[in-house]
């Protein structure tokens, strides 16, 4: 037997752009929803969110994507995600998206088709773009794709699955992030749950420590993390600054049940992690 069950907006994508347009960033989103009840609340929840939704495009041959959601009582999720419309946002869909070419940073998710993230990585790279993996549900990277990649966000299990190498810790996720480092990826964050976050590149390393709180539901934490980093870079912060901030914003989220209902605004934010 199971507890509360409920019903909120979600998925990786949807929820970075709504965490990134809460926290202050000018947000563009492209997806694809399913001509039915999921996704026309999508899209009236963006706009409610100031994301900008021109090309959340509709599939009328394919359902929105859903997602099942398990939380124990420690707050970890498992998570079981029926892709539905996602799964069909090809690069031809992309093509239509000129306002891409004006992005300061593309985020992406692996919600959608591999050939769609290589198809726009390598557009953007060619143009010396910024391009951020955030590379979850966990599936294998091609070498191409992370070549000349900006940055690569994976949390502990998705650093383990991609390098092979077991991340626990701030050692073990030093291994894993020189793995990506020699494999052509500029910057490395990996995401350690309540221990914080590791960087690393290759004239900097550090960590930075999470704030102790009561998390309830760890559900939108990495994407809220996502979502606040992208828009801390947009401002000009360095990247340890940066990282506080993604950590913050996180930290708030998993004290709240849900996905998008836990991402804060830019208001909740303690600012003295980022000015001192």
């Amino acid at each position: 037997m199971g507890g509360t069950f409920f019903m909120n907006a979600g998925g990786k994508g949807a929820n970075q752009a709504v965490a990134a347009a809460r926290l202050g960033g000018d947000v563009l989103f492209v997806a694809k929803v399913g001509n039915d009840i999921f996704g026309r609340q999508s899209i009236d929840g963006f706009k409610k969110e100031n994301v900008n939704t021109d090309f959340v495009l509709i599939d009328e041959k394919n359902p929105s994507g859903t997602a099942l959601i398990m939380v124990n009582e420690e707050g970890e999720n498992c998570i079981v995600v029926a892709p539905g419309a996602n799964a069909h946002l090809m690069p031809t869909d992309i093509e239509q998206v000129k306002e891409i070419n004006e992005a300061e940073i593309i985020l992406m998710q692996l919600e959608i088709p591999m050939i769609t993230i290589a198809s726009v990585s390598k557009k953007a790279k060619a143009i010396l773009q910024k391009v951020i993996v955030n590379p979850a549900p966990a599936q294998n990277l091609s070498d191409e794709i992370l070549n000349g990649l900006f940055l690569i966000t994976p949390n502990e299990t998705e650093a383990t699955f991609l390098t092979g190498i077991k991340v626990y810790d701030e050692i073990t996720a030093s291994q894993a992030a020189e793995i990506f480092l020699r494999k052509g990826v500029q910057n490395v964050i990996i995401t350690l749950g309540k221990q914080g976050a590791y960087f690393q590149n290759n004239t900097q390393s550090f960590k930075i420590n999470a704030p102790v709180v009561q998390a309830i539901d760890s559900t939108a934490a990495g994407d809220t993390f996502s979502g606040a980093l992208v828009v801390a870079l947009t401002e000009g912060l360095d990247w340890e600054n940066a990282v506080k901030f993604a950590v913050e914003a996180a930290s708030i989220s998993v004290t709240r049940m849900g996905a998008q209902s836990s991402i804060p605004y830019r208001k909740e934010i303690n600012f003295e992690l980022i000015t001192n």
